[in-house]
């Protein structure tokens, strides 16, 4: 299979891009490296660094090959970022999602994978939440992502895309071999943080 992974080389695509490769399959990174590392991408695959949001470039990708599917994790993820400055976040995680989309339709790429967020799901009333949970976030990141995941829905259900949702919370852990894990220093997720709390790097309150 031939697959495009949008934000191949950051914390979370960077491991699917190993998976993958593993598997035998024919990977493509786009990524701009914003906060991606290009010593995350091994050898195997091809990285194009570039924004997801160029349509030229994202025809330039889909239009060389026949791609299986999209593995769409580029977007932007710290919540008090998405509180201070919302419309960066509904540029990069819902306007760009949607050119991403729209490339797929265009060029006819039969399987859609998105990386969402639990933040869809805001402050449940349950301790254990299941995809049935209503849908209220309430920061404009969890909000961007609610509106690309409504957006891929409506997109699978007019032009026959299958699609999958991936919705997780603080994502933890490395690879066995060390060739990838949470090297960004700027990094917010909770692991991390209470590992650094307990090492005494950073204060308890």
């Amino acid at each position: 299979m031939a697959v495009l992974v949008t934000g191949g080389a950051g914390y979370i695509g960077s491991h699917m891009v190993l998976s993958l490769l593993e598997q035998g399959e024919d990977v493509t990174i786009l990524d701009n490296l914003s906060t991606g590392l290009w010593w995350l991408v091994p050898p195997q695959a091809r990285l194009v660094k570039s924004d997801i949001g160029d349509q030229a470039v994202l025809d330039d990708i889909l239009g060389a090959k026949s791609y299986d599917a999209i593995i769409h994790f580029a977007g932007s993820i710290v919540v008090p970022e998405s509180v201070a400055d919302p419309l960066s976040y509904y540029l990069n995680n819902t306007v760009k999602s949607r050119e991403v989309l729209a490339a797929a339709v265009r060029h006819r790429v039969p399987r859609f994978i998105f990386s969402s967020t639990a933040a869809v799901y805001g402050m449940p009333e349950t301790g254990m939440v299941d995809e049935k949970a209503p849908l209220q976030p309430i920061s404009p990141y969890g909000a961007s992502k609610l509106m690309s995941e409504q957006m891929l829905a409506d997109v699978g259900r007019a032009h026959g895309l299958s699609y999958a949702i991936l919705r997780y919370f603080n994502v933890a852990g490395a690879d066995d071999d060390g060739r990838s894990g949470q090297s960004n220093p700027q990094a917010t997720h909770l692991i991390k943080i209470a590992s650094q709390t307990a090492l005494g790097q950073r204060p308890f309150m």
